[in-house]
């Protein structure tokens, strides 16, 4: 480990004493050159709060904010939560960086606390994650869809909503107005053809084409 993560990783226990149970080395994982702290949902305001406002480690920026939806994911425990936040924090005076990961406890109705109080970039960013993923932020000012239009059915980005979608929207010029018609696309495979040469990859080398002669 890099002696920066080293020293980030010892910021954060002492940030986090009280708040976590014991060591926090269980909860944390490094990958890419960078630490990701595993937080219960329950504890994410308290988690979130002592990140920002703790000298020791002072995340004063938020960087991004993602959900994922673990569905079908390798190795995954059907039984486990499915979706989960992604926190991407930055610490302009000490110059860390850190990723935060809550699982939303319940599959059906998915929902995790604000943290707009704490950097209010995440206004917009829990706004998209709510449309695309349909995970509840709790607290949240204005949560409201930001990219799908009005009427929208279900969220794009979880794995089991359809390519095509559900409906589609024209606009008809004898009633005109907008209208919603269910989804018309007939379903197809995306997997792109590959068109490649005979004998293509062999390791005997192909014979030239025969050299057309001119006409006499």
């Amino acid at each position: 480990m890099k002696p920066s993560l080293s020293q980030l990783r010892g910021a954060l226990n002492k940030a986090l004493a009280g708040i976590l149970d014991g060591d926090i080395a269980d909860g944390l994982t490094e990958a890419y050159q960078e630490l990701t702290l595993e937080v219960p949902a329950a504890k994410l305001p308290a988690v979130m709060k002592r990140l920002h406002d703790s000298s020791a480690v002072a995340f004063d920026a938020l960087a991004d904010l993602t959900g994922v939806d673990y569905q079908d994911f390798t190795g995954r425990d059907p039984s486990a939560p499915r979706f989960a936040v992604v926190y991407h924090l930055l610490s302009t005076r000490h110059n860390w960086r850190l990723r935060v990961r809550a699982f939303a406890e319940n599959q059906e109705e998915p929902a995790v606390a604000s943290v707009v109080s704490l950097w209010p970039s995440a206004n917009w960013l829990e706004r998209e994650c709510f449309d695309l993923f349909g995970i509840v932020f709790e607290g949240h000012p204005d949560l409201r869809r930001i990219l799908t239009d009005y009427g929208f059915t279900g969220h794009p980005f979880r794995k089991d909503f359809p390519l095509s979608g559900h409906i589609e929207m024209r606009y008809d010029p004898e009633q005109k107005k907008v209208i919603y018609e269910p989804v018309t696309i007939e379903p197809r495979s995306n997997v792109p053809r590959i068109v490649r040469e005979p004998h293509y990859g062999d390791d005997t080398p192909l014979s030239p084409p025969p050299v057309e002669q001119p006409p006499r």
